[in-house]
Parts: structure tokens; sequence; C-alpha cells
């Protein structure tokens, strides 16, 4: 798993350049469940539920590797995927966190123990057990198809998912952004992007 770590070192904002497009990036309802979330990054443990139904969430905290965020699609928005004893378990068992297209609760006690969950919303009433779902399959979560082992990386800026084939050229090219930004002051950017203006607005026609 310690090849993973290096994800988490730049936000979801410096792989923008790296995955060209808007595919790799989750929709913004999907966000921080409390505020000042620390960045999370790892592999995809991937699960879905099925309506009203919480079963394959709770069976992946004791099935997913330590440095794992478990990625969920659930069924629907009316019952919650899991609240506090299953944060905090997973939190104990090494779990980086939860991207959740869906629903949990008890969000005080999941603020407290600054387990990170990207989800949704809140929604008191828990959902069932019966089944059916499934674990490590291709899911679509926040309109963006992941399959396990693809590289999620979330924060306060949103979340990404890196195809796990792609993974090594996409932090190349991110990491050389991020150097990029770090070498170059305001007033270099200002001049840069001043230009980059101008060339636009002539290129259309613009005047004044």
């Amino acid at each position: 798993m310690a090849t993973y770590c290096k994800f988490v070192e730049l936000s979801p904002t410096t792989y923008a350049d790296a995955l060209l497009g808007r595919g790799q990036f989750m929709d913004l309802g999907i966000r921080e469940m409390w505020p000042q979330i620390p960045r999370i990054a790892g592999p995809a443990y991937t699960v879905s539920c099925a309506p009203g139904d919480n079963l394959m969430l709770h069976a992946a905290i004791y099935r997913a590797e330590p440095g794992s965020v478990i990625v969920v699609k659930a069924g629907d928005v009316d019952y919650a995927m899991s609240g506090g004893n299953v944060c905090a378990t997973a939190q104990k068992r090494g779990i980086a966190g939860f991207v959740i297209d869906g629903m949990i609760r008890d969000v005080a006690e999941v603020r407290e123990h600054r387990f990170p969950v990207f989800a949704r919303g809140v929604m008191p009433i828990p959902g069932k057990k019966q089944g059916p779902g499934t674990l490590q399959s291709t899911i679509i979560c926040g309109g963006v198809q992941l399959a396990a082992g693809d590289i999620v990386v979330a924060d306060e800026e949103g979340i990404a998912v890196i195809p796990a084939a792609q993974q090594d050229s996409v932090w190349e090219i991110a990491q050389r952004r991020a150097a990029k930004d770090e070498a170059r002051t305001l007033a270099d950017w200002e001049v840069e992007h001043r230009a980059k203006v101008k060339k636009c607005l002539e290129k259309m026609g613009f005047e004044g």
C-alpha cells in the first residue's frame, strides 16, 4: 500500500492537468461531510448496494486492505449507508476514508473521530442488511466509472479518480505541474496570465 502514499501529496486540482476532461472527477454533489477534512488517497475498494440496503459496505470494512478508500454506489438517498460505529471500525482497521454516492448518519461522531467521509448528505434512517450487492466490481460513483484498484484522491477541492493503468503517467504530469507552480512567483504568474488572456481576446476579435 506504500506505493500509493505519494498520491496524497497533491490535491485533485493538481491532477486536473493530467486527467484531461471532466470524466475523471466526481460531481459536486459528493462532498466532505465535515469542515477542514484531511485529504485522502488510496486504491478504491468498490461497493454497490441495493436500494434501502447497506450490507455490502458493512462487509467491506472487514475486507478492504488498510490504506484503501472504500467507494460506494448506494441504491438510493433515502437511507444511511453507515454511521458512527461503522466509521470508527473502518478507521481502526486503517481504512483511509469513505466516498459514498449516497447518505451517512452520525456526522457528529464521525467528525469527532476525524474519519474522512465524502457523501451526498445526511439521513438519520439506516438501511437494512439483506443485500444483494457487490464487492470489488466496476461501479459508477458520482458520475465516474471506476474499478477496484483505481486511485481515488479526495479533499475539499473535489474527488479525482485515476485509472490504475495510468497512475504512473498521471503522477508524473501532476508532480511536474506542482513543481512548476511552486517555483513560480505570483508576479511571474501574472505576467504569463495577462499575456495569455490578451492573446485569447485578440483571437476572438475582442476590442477595448
